[in-house]
């Protein structure tokens, strides 16, 4: 069932929590609050004092909580979306598996392997549906390439990939030192590494290389830091994909897919934020976004009514059950490639996924 055609009725609101008031999950709550038909704001947690009262206030959502537990205890909350820092999602997802709430979780859903197997166990256990930000699938352009390929308009997959770049800021790449080698990997290029397995459908990635540096900072090289990398994935159909990420693009976000086959070529994305340019005296202009919400608004809002409709089709035997969302094995897949290149990276060498030892981010 296409994103782009799913019906609109929806019976009595789904109650929901988000969890977490930094830019994605505020950008949620107000998309909950506005743009999700279907869906009621019910509550806001946040531990940080004030964070969650002031979010609430602003998008007139009636309950915010410092306690994250007040939302697992309410029986009146259908799901979550966690939005929290990514080294609490897998504990995140097992409390609200456990409590019986459906679950919406920003990537990376874990920084190890055993934690993200063990929030599965969970989920399995509760039969609740368990949906991964994995924003593109749900971006109209990624979502036609996406099909198409599916549909064998391209033939057999034979070359892939995938580009994140993030823009430039003035005065450099705010709290260079702070930013952990695995960040690019985990947080960053884990979109790419989801988009390349998804537009290589039935593949499984087999081997993982690495070339990666501090070039945006390189004053910051010795703490750890890398914000330019390319990673390379061989899977076992035989398919080669190439996934590269910087943290600094002077003109702006520039996020795009390629998949090459036998029989043609998908392209997706691009650095333009819309298709008409400007042909004048100076050459060839086009406007570009400066922020990941203005990039992939509609997508990230789509996502969010999918999930809406995926609970209630489960809940009530409608065909919404049978959309399918990014989940667990999804995240699983996606997370093990991201491990694997940061173990390629410290190596030097590749890695392959079946002998992969780093099953986790260091510390």
């Amino acid at each position: 069932m296409s994103y782009e055609n799913i019906p609109s009725e929806r019976p009595e609101a789904l109650r929901i929590a988000v969890i977490g008031t930094g830019w994605i999950g505020a950008f949620h709550a107000r998309s909950l609050a506005d743009h999700i038909p279907g869906a009621q704001l019910y509550a806001v947690a946040d531990p940080a004092e004030g964070r969650a009262a002031a979010l609430a206030a602003e998008v007139g959502c009636p309950r915010a909580t410092q306690r994250i537990e007040d939302v697992f205890e309410d029986e009146q909350v259908d799901a979550v979306v966690i939005g929290a820092p990514s080294a609490f999602h897998a504990q995140l997802i097992t409390q609200a598996a456990r409590a019986g709430k459906h679950v919406f979780c920003e990537k990376p859903t874990a920084h190890a392997v055993k934690d993200l197997d063990a929030a599965l166990e969970e989920v399995e256990r509760a039969q609740v549906v368990f949906q991964v930000g994995f924003n593109r699938r749900f971006s109209a352009d990624f979502a036609y390439a996406g099909e198409q390929v599916r549909a064998g308009a391209i033939g057999r997959v034979q070359l892939l990939r995938s580009v994140t770049r993030d823009p430039a800021v003035a005065g450099g790449l705010p709290n260079a030192g702070a930013i952990r080698s695995h960040v690019i990997f985990t947080e960053t290029l884990i979109h790419d590494f989801d988009a390349l397995n998804w537009l290589n459908p039935g593949a499984q990635a087999v081997e993982v290389h690495t070339v990666a540096a501090a070039l945006v900072a390189p004053e910051h090289k010795d703490s750890g830091l890398l914000d330019t990398a390319v990673v390379t994935v061989r899977y076992d159909n035989g398919a080669i994909a190439i996934a590269e990420a910087s943290f600094s693009a002077s003109y702006g976000y520039d996020v795009r897919g390629e998949v090459f086959g036998s029989g043609g070529m998908l392209q997706a994305g691009g650095p333009a934020h819309q298709s008409a340019i400007l042909f004048d005296a100076q050459g060839a202009q086009a406007e570009t976004s400066r922020l990941n919400i203005d990039l992939f608004a509609d997508a990230y809002r789509k996502q969010l009514d999918v999930f809406v409709l995926k609970v209630r089709g489960t809940r009530q035997g409608t065909a919404h059950a049978a959309l399918e969302v990014p989940g667990g094995s999804d995240a699983r897949a996606a997370l093990r490639i991201a491990l694997a290149a940061l173990e390629s990276h410290e190596s030097g060498l590749p890695v392959r996924l079946d002998a992969a030892s780093r099953l986790a981010v260091a510390g």
